[in-house]
């Protein structure tokens, strides 16, 4: 089937939150204007995230109308504008209630997650065209729980992976809900979509690429497509490890989905631990790097920047076949078993790029126009795509300005080297915490951050 390549989102819009000082069906159709004059395609669709917390403050069984009446108004000016709907019921806050009693290391909130499902596909199931459970399945566990990104600090390492299942079982569980609810559009999860390429032609960093495969893309999809938590190569699930898995779970983990969204962002350079000295510019020109390599290398890849080829000014590879190479490769994986795919592109991250605005928007149409190009041939190949989404023309501010530009971006010698609180925090808190891997590889010494420490 044919992508709708022209449907971008609009993910952080909550329409069950504050009202707005324009008319919605207004806002709507100004929206859809602003979208053709920067990216030269009319959008077909618009998402928004619910907003759980505004929906339902108070707790099982309560309710806010005025809340309800503003998703009511947003759904209908979507459609007035001519514009397909789609819902996302959470991307990363939960109602303060929830959170109260553990947030998503607490099991209930799986069950009381399904339940706000419930609810929302019976008050609006007749007029949504796609349901997203979670918007990003990694962001509020993984990202959370795991790494303590949403807040800082909150991570707790291998501890916090309790929280990937619960996030995961809540998915289930709510694409049950919302069938049983009787919803007439689509409905699946959203994940972010990781790729790699091999740092170099050398065994190890092939091998190096397969490790980052798995902690990137099998964490996630081995449990909804296969059933089961992903295994490394020491043969134990580190999920299964924790003790959070209870019968019948993985089958409701892994309830069939009629579309699967998958979040891109940009490839990775990965390489083998014993090799990031020779890849890795001098010592002095990537610290960000090597710090996120103090944790990366304790599951046997590191990363490092591409050579020799154009960025961002954000520091992101400028790769147009990158997405559609790492959709070819999570085929190879899954074959019959991937569901068709819905793809949410980050965009550019380039919005600070100096010179006019013609050449800038121009760069940017090239760069789209050439990755759906490299698109249509992963389609041509058979993986089912039925829609595309550029999010956003703003390229995701708020993460590339707080993640992306910090830690995956060259900071030249003689500039100030940026001190973030993520992820060195994880290292000095010692969040991943463990014995290091047992390998006959020469010791890899990282550079230590400079500056006072903290």
């Amino acid at each position: 089937m044919a992508a709708s390549v022209a449907a971008p989102s609009a993910g952080d819009e909550q329409p069950g939150g504050a009202t707005v000082g324009v008319e919605p069906s207004a806002h709507a159709d100004r929206w859809g204007r602003d979208v053709r004059a920067v990216v030269g395609a009319a959008p077909t669709g618009r998402r928004a995230v619910l907003g759980w917390p505004h929906l339902q403050p108070e707790g099982p069984g309560t309710w806010d109308g005025s809340a309800l009446d503003r998703c009511d108004r947003w759904l209908d000016s979507v459609l007035d504008a001519g514009l397909r709907p789609s819902l996302s019921l959470v991307h990363l806050d939960l109602p303060s209630w929830t959170e109260d009693a553990g947030g998503w290391l607490s099991r209930d909130t799986a069950f009381r997650f399904a339940d706000f499902a419930g609810e929302m596909g019976r008050r609006f199931g007749d007029r949504v065209a796609r349901w997203v459970t979670v918007a990003d399945m990694a962001a509020p566990s993984v990202g959370d729980y795991v790494a303590g990104m949403w807040p800082p600090g909150r991570g707790l390492g291998v501890a916090g992976l309790p929280a990937l299942h619960h996030v995961m079982l809540g998915h289930g569980l709510a694409l049950r809900a919302l069938r049983g609810a009787g919803v007439r559009g689509e409905v699946g999860g959203g994940l972010p979509l990781l790729g790699g390429y091999a740092a170099t032609g050398d065994p190890w960093d092939r091998m190096a690429l397969e490790r980052f495969e798995t902690w990137s893309t099998r964490l996630f999809l081995d449990p909804l497509l296969l059933g089961r938590h992903m295994v490394p190569e020491d043969g134990v699930s580190p999920v299964d490890a924790t003790g959070c898995v209870r019968p019948g779970d993985m089958e409701i983990i892994a309830t069939p989905q009629d579309v699967l969204g998958l979040s891109w962002f940009a490839p990775c350079r990965v390489t083998a631990p014993e090799n990031l000295p020779v890849v890795l510019p001098p010592r002095n020109s990537f610290w960000a790097l090597n710090d996120v390599n103090r944790l990366l290398v304790r599951l046997g890849f590191a990363v490092a920047p591409f050579d020799e080829v154009a960025t961002t000014a954000y520091g992101w590879p400028i790769m147009p076949e990158g997405l559609a190479d790492v959709l070819s490769a999570v085929h190879d994986i899954y074959g019959d078993l991937l569901p068709p795919l819905h793809i949410t592109d980050v965009g550019m991250g380039d919005m600070d790029t100096p010179g006019p605005l013609a050449e800038v928007e121009h760069k940017r149409r090239t760069l789209f126009g050439a990755r759906l190009s490299w698109l249509a041939g992963v389609l041509a190949d058979g993986v089912d795509i039925r829609g595309y989404e550029y999010w956003s023309v703003t390229d995701n501010l708020e993460w590339v300005m707080r993640y992306a530009r910090l830690y995956g971006s060259a900071v030249s010698e003689g500039e100030p080297v940026p001190q973030p609180p993520i992820p060195m925090d994880w290292v000095r808190g010692a969040a991943f915490a463990g014995p290091a891997p047992v390998t006959d590889a020469p010791k890899l010494v990282l550079c230590p951050a400079p500056g006072p420490s903290r």
